[in-house]
């Protein structure tokens, strides 16, 4: 996965073409993270999955938040190329490009292991608003709720502010509620409920 937000180059070199420590440690604070939170990964579990020690993730990264915000950093990057991949094969249709990420996002929920959106957990496990981590999802909710309203102004929609909150509500609503049904819950209807929805906001 490319991010614009390297770390810190680790001290020990790679070996016998593995990843270098902090590329290791990223690697697995990413997977612990997503599948279990990040509250209750510690630092010591990091590490030792990745095959490093302790002070090799401290070269890298000042803290574990810090960890924390540059897992969301790249999950970030990760959600950006997903959700406007629809842009490269209809570059003149906003309705499909946005129904390309929805009906993506309908598989996925409704898969085993499925845990949402990454940055939304985020926003959960950090109630206070000055956890580094916190940070960035907020950050990127308000720019996902921004794209939004451009695409349902590119749609015609009568009250693009409203159809673009609608949006996304379906959208966090499909981040939780997949985690909880799984397979035949209610993710199966979010294409045809998104459609109803901008039918009906359309002029």
């Amino acid at each position: 996965m490319s991010n614009k937000h390297s770390p810190a180059e680790p001290a020990e070199p790679a070996v016998e073409g593995k990843p270098k420590a902090a590329e290791r440690i990223r690697r697995t604070a990413r997977e612990l993270f997503y599948r279990e939170g990040i509250r209750a990964i510690g630092v010591e579990e990091i590490v030792t999955k990745a095959g490093v020690t302790k002070p090799s993730l401290y070269r890298s990264y000042a803290s574990k938040d810090e960890l924390a915000a540059e897992y969301l950093r790249d999950y970030e990057v990760a959600f950006w190329k997903v959700f406007e991949a629809g842009a490269q094969t209809h570059p003149d249709d906003a309705r499909a490009q946005l129904m390309a990420y929805i009906e993506g996002l309908s598989q996925r929920a409704t898969q085993a292991g499925y845990r949402g959106c990454g940055l939304t957990n985020a926003v959960v496990e950090y109630p206070g608003d000055d956890h580094p981590a916190r940070m960035v999802a907020e950050t990127h909710k308000r720019k996902l709720r921004e794209r939004l309203v451009e695409l349902s102004a590119a749609m015609g929609a009568r009250e693009p502010y409203m159809l673009a909150d609608g949006l996304l509500l379906l959208l966090e609503g499909t981040y939780a509620s997949g985690q909880m049904f799984g397979e035949h819950g209610p993710a199966e209807s979010l294409v045809a409920v998104a459609n109803q929805l901008i039918d009906a906001s359309l002029r």
